[in-house]
C-alpha cells in the first residue's frame, strides 16, 4: 500500500446513546467522557466491539476488493492489545472552587499497549487494515470503555506512527472567535485547554494529541471528518486540513 500502514480506531457515541436510550439507560458526560456504569458497559461493548467494529471492517474489505485490501476487526481485549487502569478525574466545584474526585465508572485509560497483533497484520504480505474498537481489559479481567481518541493516541505512540489523524465534526480547533487554529505546539495546546478555548469533546482530543506527540508521533491532525476527502487533503496537499499539533 505504497508504504502506508493504516490502523483505524473508531468510537460510536451516537450509536451507543441510541442503544442506551432503547434500554432506558440515561447517558451522562463529564468533560467529554461518558460515565459508564455496568449496564452502560454491556451496551457499549456490544455496540463498539460488535456492530460498529465489524461493519467498518466489512466496508473496508468491500471498498478494497479490487486491490485485495481487507479490514480486520479487533478490540483492545484481543491479544492483550490494551491493558487498562481505571480513569481518575477531578472537577472544580463552581461554587467552592474545590477540586473534587469524579467517578466515571468503567472508564479506563491504557496502562500498557502490546502492538504485536497490529504489527503482524500491517506488516503481513497481504494488505490488512486493523480496525480497533476502544474497549480494554484490566489486569484483573474487568472490561472497560476507553475514549476512542485516547486509544488512537496510545496505539500511534506504541507503533511510532509518523502521523495521526483525529476525525471530528468541526473544522479543527477553533479560537474564541470561531476561527480555525491551523497549527499548535504542545505548549499552545495545553494553554488552549487551560484558557477554556477548547471545551467538551475537544479537550480529550487535544490531550490525546499532546500525549501522542510526547510519545514520539511526529504530528497529530484534528480535522473535520464530514469534509469530502479530508484525509487526502491533509496527506497530499501543502497546507493540509484542520489543526496540526506538533512539538
Amino acid at each position: 500500500m505504497l508504504g502506508v500502514h493504516p490502523v483505524v480506531v473508531h468510537g460510536g457515541g451516537p450509536q451507543i446513546s441510541a442503544w442506551l436510550a432503547k434500554a432506558g439507560v440515561k447517558s451522562t458526560f463529564i468533560d467529554g467522557l461518558r460515565v459508564t456504569d455496568e449496564a452502560t458497559m454491556e451496551v457499549a461493548e456490544m455496540v463498539l466491539s460488535g456492530a460498529i467494529n465489524k461493519e467498518i471492517a466489512s466496508w473496508i474489505t468491500q471498498a478494497g476488493a479490487e486491490a485485495d485490501v481487507r479490514g480486520v476487526g479487533l478490540s483492545g481485549k484481543d491479544a492483550r492489545l490494551i491493558v487498562v487502569e481505571k480513569v481518575t478525574r477531578t472537577k472544580k466545584d463552581p461554587d467552592s472552587e474545590v477540586e473534587r474526585m469524579v467517578d466515571l465508572g468503567f472508564v479506563g485509560e491504557p496502562k500498557t499497549v502490546d502492538p504485536t497483533i497490529l504489527k503482524a497484520l500491517i506488516y503481513a504480505e497481504a494488505d490488512y487494515i486493523p480496525v480497533v474498537a476502544p474497549i480494554g481489559v484490566s489486569a484483573s479481567g474487568e472490561t472497560y470503555n476507553i475514549n476512542a481518541d485516547t486509544v488512537a493516541g496510545a496505539l500511534a505512540g506504541a507503533l511510532n506512527a509518523k502521523r495521526m489523524l483525529l476525525l471530528t465534526d468541526v473544522a479543527g480547533v477553533l479560537d474564541k472567535n470561531g476561527a480555525l487554529m491551523r497549527q499548535l505546539t504542545v505548549k499552545q495546546a495545553r494553554k488552549a485547554i487551560a484558557d477554556g478555548v477548547a471545551t467538551g469533546g475537544m479537550i480529550p482530543k487535544l490531550e490525546t494529541a499532546i500525549a501522542a506527540v510526547e510519545a514520539g508521533v511526529e504530528a497529530v491532525v484534528i480535522l473535520d471528518g464530514r469534509r469530502p476527502h479530508a484525509m487526502l487533503v491533509e496527506l497530499f496537499t501543502e497546507h493540509g486540513a484542520g489543526t496540526l499539533v506538533c512539538k
